[in-house]
């Protein structure tokens, strides 16, 4: 059984064992995440979402993804040129389970990116 979920703008086909790089997430090495975003699982397509539905993984590290150089050069009259380079941070994950209900009963805490947790602790911090 596979099944589509989405994270981080993008959508990733997993099956349980699987290995997959996301788009970080706040969550260190050895936690247990639970994506709740599930287009698809198993036979059931959702509309847009299958609502009970989840996908466990375990994180296994954060790492950095290679580095992407861009280069861009100004011609005739301007004659400047610039090289830049980023390396976009990655959470590495391992598939442990695959639920096709009961997603809101789990312990497991909910899979969410960094930039998403930084603005949340940002606003709690500002409310204070």
């Amino acid at each position: 059984m596979f099944a589509v979920l989405k994270t981080g703008g993008k959508q990733y086909r997993v099956q349980a064992g699987d290995v997959l790089r996301v788009e970080k997430l706040d969550a260190e090495a050895g936690d247990k995440v639970q994506f709740n975003d599930v287009l698809m699982i198993g036979a059931t397509i959702g509309a847009p979402l299958v609502s009970g539905a989840a996908v466990q993984a375990e994180v296994i590290d954060t790492i950095k993804a290679d580095k992407v150089i861009t280069y861009v050069k100004r011609r005739r009259k301007h004659s400047s040129q610039r090289t830049r380079g980023h390396r976009q941070q990655l959470t590495l994950l391992r598939v442990t389970d695959l639920l096709e209900s009961g997603a809101d009963k789990t312990e497991v805490k909910a899979a969410v990116g960094s930039r998403v947790a930084r603005r949340d602790a940002h606003d709690v911090a500002t409310a204070n």
